[in-house]
């Protein structure tokens, strides 16, 4: 009868969760800037579809030539979420290795320390890289979203 190996004490495991804790609430606020980000290109993609009956129901002019560029500013805009969204995940992609990690540094203890801090380095790097590509889009956003001054300086004339 081969030897049963050792398992881990109710304490080690107890430990193991307790380190995994604050990588954990990060990955929370991780999964809410997600939705927001995912929210967002949802608004896109609907103004998108609107904006594209528009270009090709509007008669050459001044109109249409406001349509696509709007046409243009979404699309670049749905690039730019994208790439916020890819960020994310990948952010919280690493934070889930560093979890895993954290669990079988404690498990089994092989030296991962360096390893953890590192990925967790990288999943820092990736928030902080889409955090940035976020406030990019919002910017672009405020910058598409002008009252034209013929709309604010429009008197209605009674007939």
């Amino acid at each position: 009868m081969s030897p049963i190996p050792d398992l881990p004490s109710l304490t080690t495991v107890s430990q193991a969760i307790q380190l995994a804790i604050a990588p954990v609430f990060l990955l929370a606020g991780i999964g809410a800037f997600l939705n927001v980000c995912v929210a967002r290109l949802a608004r896109i993609i609907d103004r998108a579809r609107i904006v594209e009956e528009m270009v090709f129901n509007s008669v050459a002019g001044p109109a249409h030539d406001r349509h696509v560029w709007e046409i243009n500013r979404l699309d670049k805009r749905m690039r730019v979420v994208n790439s916020a969204i890819f960020l994310t995940v990948a952010s919280a992609v690493s934070v889930c290795a560093v979890v895993c990690m954290m669990f079988l540094a404690v498990l089994i203890e092989p030296p991962l320390g360096p390893a953890i801090a590192i990925l967790f380095i990288i999943a820092m790097l990736l928030i902080t890289a889409a955090f940035a590509t976020f406030l990019h889009e919002v910017r672009l956003a405020a910058k598409t979203i002008r009252v034209r001054q013929e709309v604010l300086t429009h008197r209605f004339e009674e007939e």
